[in-house]
């Protein structure tokens, strides 16, 4: 730990890996753009030692941090006090330091998601929604999809995770495990893929007679080459396709807002990072 010991930041991103992270990037944009002294770095954490490293460093250098993969679940259990939307995703993605008393967990992700889906039009109350996945980046963004009165459908390979989750969120709105029998004669409106960017797909796992040439087809992945499920998307003509760097942008905002006060303006950022 001696190596953090002169560096001057005073915010941070704990994951692992971070290598390939574009949130510095993203924070020093807000920095500059807001004129609010924001020094970010991203941090490495060993699969085994999340809560000692993160105690140390709200400790010794820190007043708010992002979490990503794998440590949002642990990110919940280490807040003293949490948000509501944190309380009920069990998961966090931003902590931050109050009056150097406790550390307050909170969640992004959704509100990030939601707030890209609603940039690009691919979004409406009401629509009926396919969502791939049952993990972490799922449960975070769930309780604002469903906030919009949207149909939710959550198709997974393991069954017992997909049934844990609508047990979770059914008490917040309309969701349920997909089932081809149930959705005949009906067409998706958008489909969000929260699986990992290198799963790989096939008809059989997702039927193409429920989408329609207006279906919305949304990854919650990014990078500088497409995942498999854009892959996917192309290969099968859909017209409205999208990566998940603008929610990465917006679930960023959304923590400096929570650190700050203010939220940063977004779009010139998503322009800049889709060009790098």
């Amino acid at each position: 730990m001696r190596k953090y010991n002169n560096e001057n930041f005073n915010y941070a991103l704990f994951g692992n890996p971070i290598n390939h992270s574009k949130s510095p990037q993203i924070h020093d944009l807000f920095s500059k753009q807001t004129k609010i002294l924001h020094i970010y770095k991203s941090i490495n954490i060993p699969l085994n030692q999340f809560s000692l490293l993160v105690t140390y460093f709200f400790n010794n250098h820190i007043q708010g941090a992002n979490v990503t993969s794998p440590f949002k679940k642990e990110a919940y259990y280490f807040s003293n006090k949490l948000s509501k939307r944190a309380q009920i995703a069990k998961s966090v993605n931003t902590l931050k330091k109050v009056d150097n008393q406790y550390i307050l967990g909170d969640n992004t992700d959704g509100i990030g998601l939601l707030s890209d889906l609603n940039r690009l039009k691919f979004i409406k109350k009401n629509f009926s929604i396919l969502i791939l996945g049952a993990g972490g980046a799922v449960q975070g963004v769930l309780l604002s999809i469903l906030s919009l009165g949207c149909s939710v459908y959550i198709l997974n390979r393991t069954v017992s995770n997909a049934i844990n989750l609508v047990n979770q969120f059914k008490q917040y709105g309309n969701i349920k495990i997909f089932e081809k029998d149930d959705l005949k004669n009906k067409f998706f409106d958008l489909v969000i893929n929260g699986l990992s960017r290198n799963i790989q797909y096939n008809t059989s796992f997702i039927p193409l007679y429920l989408f329609s040439s207006e279906t919305f087809f949304y990854d919650m992945n990014y990078g500088l080459e497409n995942t498999s499920f854009l892959n996917w998307c192309l290969k099968i003509n859909a017209k409205y396709v999208s990566d998940g760097i603008g929610m990465l942008v917006f679930q960023a905002a959304h923590s400096f807002l929570e650190w700050h006060g203010i939220l940063p303006k977004t779009d010139y950022i998503i322009d800049i990072l889709k060009k790098n």
